[in-house]
């Protein structure tokens, strides 16, 4: 099911299809993406464990409709995802329980690094979800991932400082982007 398009990208589910399969393996098993994703917890190490990734993505935000979720990032001129795009509640300082604080993220494979993908597909997330009402999205990175500042700096987020908010506590540079009005 598509979620949002642009003109280059087509912002999707991930399925359980073999090459989407692949293509999250290739992503969520590679030490140069897991290390900023809670310091290279969860990180995949059989590809096998791709399916279970897509069924708990899906699991965890089924109760949402389409409005939030983890969703496949893919060039209009390949078949194959760049990466993941994420809407979601932040979760609390127990790491779990949703807070209504809503966050935007980006996982990106190696290969798909600098050319704008991160910061288009989160546009167009961003849009979306600010056209319900929503008066205020986060991102929250780890210290030292300069390319994802960067993309926050690129959408017009404002840093707010390191905050503790969520993630159970995990010290996390913050920013935010309030609704145009």
């Amino acid at each position: 099911m598509t979620i949002v398009s642009t003109e280059r990208l087509v912002v999707r589910e991930w399925t359980t299809e073999p090459a989407d399969l692949d293509r999250i393996y290739d992503i969520y098993s590679r030490d140069e993406v897991m290390r900023w994703l809670g310091g290279g917890a969860g990180r995949l190490t059989d590809p096998a464990q791709a399916a279970e990734r897509v069924r708990s993505w899906h699991d965890r935000y089924v109760g949402y409709g389409d409005r939030y979720g983890l969703w496949a990032v893919v060039p209009r001129d390949s078949a194959r995802p760049a990466g993941s795009i994420l809407l979601k509640p932040l979760p609390g300082r127990d790491g779990v329980t949703p807070t209504d604080d809503i966050e935007v993220g980006w996982h990106l494979h190696p290969d798909s690094w600098g050319h704008g993908y991160a910061t288009e597909a989160a546009r167009a997330v961003l849009d979306r979800e600010f056209a319900t009402g929503t008066r205020h999205v986060y991102a929250v990175v780890m210290a030292g991932n300069a390319a994802s500042v960067a993309v926050a700096r690129r959408l017009g987020m404002t840093h707010v400082g390191v905050r503790t908010d969520w993630y159970a506590g995990a010290e996390l540079e913050t920013f935010v982007l309030h609704r145009p009005e």
